[in-house]
């Protein structure tokens, strides 16, 4: 039944369907991705705003943003390479945003990858009651990440927000709805270069979307800005440092 009735929303909604857009200086993504603007349910984040990176299954790629327990479709975006030091603190925004509901458990995350290998910093999924982070069935909170607010129930009913393409206004049975915007921190107990990724995926089926929001990405209120220099940016600036070497012999 739930393919029917989504097979039916996507064809009346095409043309919404979420695509890959911009995203900040530095990021990357895969899937469906993009920046906006308050619409619908997501309105400006609490810090950082208006507007917000996002990603959505809508336009999802098979296979991409999956976690251990699977999943189908999905997408990530992961920010440039930055550096903290142990005792600092990294802060954002999100807000999980799904058109699915019971039974059909699609799920977001955020994780801190470094030389270390990869933290899952919390996960978000579809549930009709209780909390949707940290998401039944998958990686509890880390230690060292707080939530404003600690309590996450699901703003229940149809979401209207644009990136959920054909979904968007659709809901599929108790649990679709949105978070709204919640605070996440985390305290860094290794100095080293990181980055933050995050990703959502469908689960089970490809129908009745879900997305999520992202705002701010700070160290210590300072806004994450790469401040490691890649190899082809190392490579040019050592051959800027060597002309301007040769520039100074031929000019004594």
């Amino acid at each position: 039944m739930k393919k029917t009735l989504l097979a039916s929303a996507a064809l009346i909604s095409m043309a919404g369907m979420a695509n890959a857009g911009t995203l900040p200086a530095g990021w990357v993504g895969t899937g469906g991705y993009g920046t906006s603007g308050p619409d619908g349910v997501v309105t400006a984040p609490l810090a950082y705003g208006p507007d917000y990176t996002y990603i959505t299954t809508s336009g999802g790629i098979g296979g991409v943003g999956q976690l251990s327990v699977g999943g189908t479709n999905g997408s990530t975006v992961t920010t440039n390479t930055f550096s903290a030091s142990a005792g600092e603190t990294l802060s954002f925004y999100f807000n999980y945003v799904t058109s699915d509901g019971a039974g059909f458990s699609d799920y977001g995350w955020a994780q801190l990858l470094g030389n270390a290998g990869s933290l899952t910093l919390f996960t978000a999924r579809t549930t009709s009651s209780g909390n949707t982070v940290p998401g039944f069935g998958l990686d509890p909170l880390a230690t060292g990440v707080t939530l404003v607010p600690v309590s996450t129930p699901i703003i229940g009913g149809a979401p209207a927000w644009m990136p959920l393409g054909g979904s968007s206004g659709a809901c599929f049975a108790a649990g679709c709805g949105y978070t709204g915007w919640i605070e996440a921190d985390y305290t860094f107990t290794v100095a080293g270069n990181y980055q933050l990724a995050f990703g959502v995926t469908n689960w089970t089926d490809t129908l009745y979307d879900s997305g999520m929001a992202i705002a701010g990405a700070t160290i210590d209120n300072v806004v994450i800005v790469s401040d490691v220099p890649e190899p082809a940016t190392l490579a040019l600036l050592g051959s800027g440092l060597l002309g301007f070497g040769l520039i100074r012999r031929r000019g004594a």
